[in-house]
């Protein structure tokens, strides 16, 4: 069966960075479209970043545009977010996503993507 699993998470002070990874099995990984979403306590889950199929289109939230970085390496069947100088308010449950439709990606839409992973927890202190 599909199965996404988020790691990299932890605690880092401000302005430290994190990558997270998203190792992806029992699907056609290069075929999928990916996303970031996060979930912090108490709020809805939200739109972090997006990239489609080939790499070639990637898409961010404005909050985290200039800091995060995602990127994919179909070959491993893995999933990054480069995250630098991190923020208070990028405290979260981070969680990678799979949408297959790789034609029509609607990168920010959660009812878009078909499988989830469990999340990794990021914590920033201030």
């Amino acid at each position: 069966q599909v199965q996404l699993v988020e790691s990299g998470g932890g605690l880092v002070q401000a302005g430290g960075s994190l990558r997270l990874s998203c190792a992806a099995s029992g699907l056609t990984f290069s075929s999928y479209a990916m996303g970031w979403f996060r979930q912090a306590p108490g709020k809805e889950r939200e739109f972090v970043s997006a990239i489609s199929w080939s790499g070639s289109n990637t898409y961010y939230a404005d909050s985290v545009k200039g800091r995060f970085t995602i990127s994919r390496d179909n070959a491993k069947n893995t999933l990054y977010l480069q995250m630098n100088n991190l923020k208070p308010e990028d405290t979260a449950d981070y969680y990678c996503a799979a949408d297959a439709n790789k034609y029509k990606h609607y990168p920010t839409v959660l009812g878009a993507y078909d499988y989830w992973g469990q999340g990794t927890q990021v914590t920033v202190s201030s």
